[in-house]
């Protein structure tokens, strides 16, 4: 299982270095079966009535079969289908998620001993370095303005990065959490991560951002609907939260750290 922001590379370690991986160790290209669930030209895949019998067609003899599925969460009744398929002898799976709590307490438990969670963030600062032409200086004025995904690094003009990186907020995180968890009010979602920005590394709880919607944007945001959407943000690996101690052991309160910064656009 592979999760992660979206864009972060995700689909790139899977279905380009892994697959490679593969062929280079003598799987054949039929024994490899792959599924995008976010192209549209995959949409009625979607429904596990379709997508079960495609795979079983699919697997014609008793060897090996990988089978690596792209942004599972799309599936429906994916928890099902990942467990038949962890079932079969013949079937060793590899999928991409989103979210972070694309997979229930069922099957973590169903794949318990049988399967690996890796988190991938994007690009680190050596790694982005690794690939990038300039001296240390100006790869870090690069880094710290527009990030480490792998799709910005790639945009010619600062404008191009700028526009890519508003894009991304707007049309796929914001969206997918709205989507996800029928989030009514988006303004003061996107407000609640502009104020993160801003303190980012900062020690804060719900409370405290609720006292600063009231104060500075009389906004009527409770503690319970912040700690909502900040579960949301964290699903989605934009913030990521951190649990400070103080010298005799006490939680303290919680840190959250900005992964996406939507003013100044860096991650």
């Amino acid at each position: 299982m592979v999760t992660g922001i979206r864009r972060c590379g995700k689909s790139y370690l899977v279905f380009e270095l892994f697959k490679e991986h593969l062929l280079g160790n003598g799987v054949a290209q039929d024994h490899i079966i792959e599924m995008a669930f976010d192209e549209y030209g995959n949409t009625m895949f979607r429904d596990p009535t379709v997508f079960y019998p495609y795979i079983k067609e699919h697997m014609r003899d008793d060897s090996m079969y990988y089978i690596l599925l792209d942004e599972v969460q799309l599936l429906d009744d994916f928890e099902s289908v990942l467990i038949g398929l962890a079932r079969m002898r013949n079937a060793d799976v590899y999928v991409t998620g989103s979210n972070a709590r694309f997979l229930s307490r069922d099957i973590i438990t169903e794949f318990r001993g049988r399967g690996d969670e890796i988190r991938m963030l994007p690009l680190s600062f050596s790694e982005f370095m690794s690939a990038f032409s300039g001296d240390e200086r100006s790869g870090y004025d690069e880094y710290i303005s527009y990030g480490g995904l792998p799709a910005a690094f790639g945009k010619e003009s600062p404008e191009e990065k700028v526009a890519y990186l508003k894009g991304l907020l707007d049309e796929i995180y914001i969206r997918d959490i709205v989507e996800r968890n029928g989030v009514r009010n988006v303004d003061d979602m996107e407000d609640l991560l502009d104020v993160l920005s801003s303190g980012n590394g900062s020690l804060t709880n719900p409370k405290r951002i609720s006292d600063t919607f009231k104060s500075e944007k009389h906004s009527r945001l409770s503690p319970e609907t912040v700690a909502n959407y900040l579960e949301h943000l964290g699903d989605a690996f934009i913030v990521e939260k951190a649990k400070h101690y103080d010298d005799q052991g006490v939680l303290v309160m919680g840190i959250y750290d900005f992964l996406l910064d939507p003013d100044s656009m860096s991650f």
